[in-house]
């Protein structure tokens, strides 16, 4: 067992930055303030009163996970975030901020916060489980979405934001992503970790709970982000309608409008609004994304000084009876494709999920090399890893349902001096390295099938070359897997 130094200072240095007011109970640890009760309680449980289950998504400093409550069978969206990663980089008014406003709202569009608890490592939000999964597989298993479809669901989420927006409330990462589906397939709007509250907002806001001073500052994720952003203009309630313009767009057609090869070119395309209709979009549905999309926030639906209603309106929305939306019949979900399993339900745990580094229990090490194997002697690619049977900090570098054929930290060899990175290679197919200890890509490898495009030259057991026709790359993997890098990158260029 790895022995930890300090950890009731560590803990004791966390609950004084998380502290809401200075308002000393003896028999509640917990500090609120005398004004304002959550509805959401702090709970003395620990993650031993759960059965842990399939991981939901994986953060920058967090992770949700299936957890069902043992005594109660209750099952839960657990948010398990990591109290040392916060502290360090100052993370924690967003994590009050997000627990003081998903405690705030009520509405059949947002997700619910049932209550919370931590240990020495980890803050745990308790948040409604949305059995249907994202929005954004259902897209990826139709491919895209008919217009009926795309509809509802777009109508739900201009019924969640309108609310939002009522409370005074920028939500700042719409996105498929973020859009959850309950078993019988509604939408419920989630992760209000970019959250910013206006002046004139309807929610408590407690003191040092507050997002960034500058509404300006960049948030979300780059396909949906609005050029007045990128232009360092105030946050709007227009800011989440572009997003949902983008979102509809990519419904309908299966891909973001601004997708490109990178953020410098998404962000590009976005500031000279370079959108590309598909031709078998409506003219209805034209109509409304290129509204959405106007680039004074201000002109958009929604946003003006006709409110929701402009944007409810709307011909796309005919036929949309808003007051009984959530009575409504939803679009059918396309389930995931199973897999063989030796599991019989959704409740068991996980065989891959390893909570050793969560909770007061040990912490074993982890060099992130994730359990690989090799690809088949026939040279047909196996998949060596799936995104939850790994490290699961690599998960956030993969698209959703996207897999890890390959994954080792190497050291990129240099002329100076040799660096370790992680080298992953996907079945999309991507080949990508990243920096272990700032946890960025360093470098995304461009694809292609020619040889001549991308080649693997291996000069020793553990050394391999990665030639491109602009670079060459050297890495040296010390498990001497430089062959089964080859064959592997080789296997995806001739399926």
């Amino acid at each position: 067992m790895l022995a930890l130094v300090g950890e009731g200072e560590m803990e004791q240095e966390f609950d004084a930055k998380l502290k809401i007011q200075n308002n000393n109970s003896a028999n509640n640890n917990t500090q609120r303030s005398k004004s304002f009760a959550f509805r959401a309680p702090q709970e003395n449980f620990t993650i031993q009163d759960f059965e842990l289950g399939k991981i939901y998504g994986v953060g920058s400093y967090s992770k949700v996970v299936r957890a069902k409550k043992k005594d109660t069978a209750n099952v839960y969206a657990l948010k398990i975030m990591d109290k040392k990663f916060i502290t360090k980089e100052n993370k924690t008014a967003y994590v009050k901020l997000e627990r003081i406003v998903l405690d705030q709202l009520d509405h059949p569009g947002v997700v619910r916060l049932f209550f919370t608890f931590q240990d020495t490592f980890s803050l745990y939000m308790a948040l409604e489980s949305c059995e249907g999964g994202e929005l954004f597989d259902q897209i990826t298993r139709k491919g895209r979405l008919s217009e009926d479809e795309a509809r509802f669901y777009a109508a739900e989420v201009v019924d969640a934001l309108e609310y939002i927006h009522s409370m005074g409330l920028i939500h700042r990462d719409i996105k498929p992503e973020n859009l959850l589906l309950t078993s019988d397939g509604h939408i419920k709007i989630a992760d209000f970790g970019s959250v910013k509250p206006m002046q004139d907002s309807r929610i408590t806001v407690l003191p040092n709970a507050a997002s960034d001073d500058k509404a300006c500052t960049f948030m979300g994720t780059a396909a949906y982000v609005p050029p007045e952003v990128l232009n360092s203009s105030p946050a709007t309630f227009g800011n989440d309608l572009w997003a949902l313009g983008c979102t509809l767009y990519q419904m309908l057609s299966g891909t973001s409008p601004f997708r490109d090869a990178s953020e410098w070119l998404i962000f590009q395309r976005i500031i000279a609004r370079d959108i590309r209709f598909p031709s078998y979009f409506s003219n209805e549905a034209r109509d409304l994304i290129d509204q959405l999309l106007d680039i004074d926030p201000s002109r958009r639906p929604g946003a003006g000084p006709d409110g929701y209603a402009s944007l409810k309106n709307h011909p796309f929305f005919s036929g949309i009876d808003w007051e009984n939306l959530r009575t409504q019949t939803p679009p059918r979900l396309a389930m995931e494709p199973k897999a063989p399993s030796t599991h019989s339900s959704g409740d068991e745990q996980d065989p891959s999920w390893n909570p050793s580094h969560i909770g007061d229990g040990s912490v074993r090490p982890n060099d992130g090399n994730g359990g690989a194997s090799s690809t088949s002697e026939a040279g047909s690619v196996t998949r060596l890893a799936s995104i939850d049977s790994f490290d699961s900090k690599w998960k956030q570098f993969l698209d959703p349902g996207e897999s890890v054929l390959m994954i080792s930290m190497v050291k990129k060899i240099q002329k100076l001096t040799n660096k370790k990175v992680q080298l992953i290679l996907t079945n999309k197919p991507k080949l990508i390295y990243v920096d272990p200890s700032k946890l960025v890509v360093k470098c995304n490898i461009i694809w292609s099938d020619n040889p001549n495009d991308l080649s693997i030259q291996v000069t020793s057991p553990s050394q391999f070359k990665i030639c491109t026709p602009k670079k060459v790359i050297s890495f040296e993997d010390a498990k001497n897997r430089a062959q089964q890098w080859k064959k592997a990158i080789e296997a995806l260029q001739n399926r």
